[in-house]
């Protein structure tokens, strides 16, 4: 089936949101332990309108306009958004795809936007806060392992995942 990748608006929050609520209650608990997410995932599962926003937050969609997947890039580090920037360094964030859709194209189709995007900003490689089971899917796409990292949620919530990278785009 085709899959259109399109720049997210603002009115797409819902059904981003309930892709999200999907993708990480089902994909992230295997690699966690009992009650690990509990607190964490509400938080993470609701798009961020800022992203939504900027015109580089995607939405794969079948024919149909089913979203199936979903992600994007900032300058901004997603724990440090008010820092200043590094415009060489893009930040991968907020990667979903639907579990009926794994291993079908999509992340890699939400990768490839992200790189082509980014390139033509300027940006010269990526950094991801992956979950502790999506390393396999990043090192697939060029990234590789830097090492374990505790990303701040929010009230002190930490998340255990990977800090990974990929040198070029």
């Amino acid at each position: 089936m085709p899959l259109a990748v399109r720049p997210t608006v603002a009115a797409d929050a819902e059904a981003v949101s309930d892709l999200l609520r999907v993708c990480y209650t089902t994909l992230m608990e295997p690699g966690y332990p009992p009650g690990a997410l509990d607190r964490v995932l509400p938080l993470m599962m609701r798009a961020n309108p800022a992203l939504l926003r900027s015109g580089r937050y995607y939405v794969v969609e079948t024919a149909d306009g089913t979203p199936v997947g979903c992600g994007g890039w900032s300058l901004e580090r997603p724990d440090a958004p008010n820092d200043p920037v590094d415009p060489t360094l893009g930040h991968i964030r907020h990667f979903g795809t639907h579990p009926d859709w794994l291993r079908r194209g999509v992340g890699a189709a939400l990768i490839e936007r992200c790189v082509v995007d980014a390139r033509a900003a300027g940006v010269q490689r990526f950094e991801c806060y992956a979950s502790l089971v999506a390393g396999e899917f990043y090192q697939s796409q060029g990234f590789r392992p830097l090492g374990p990292l505790d990303v701040r949620i929010a009230n002190g919530m930490v998340i255990p995942s990977l800090l990974m990278i990929r040198d070029r785009l």
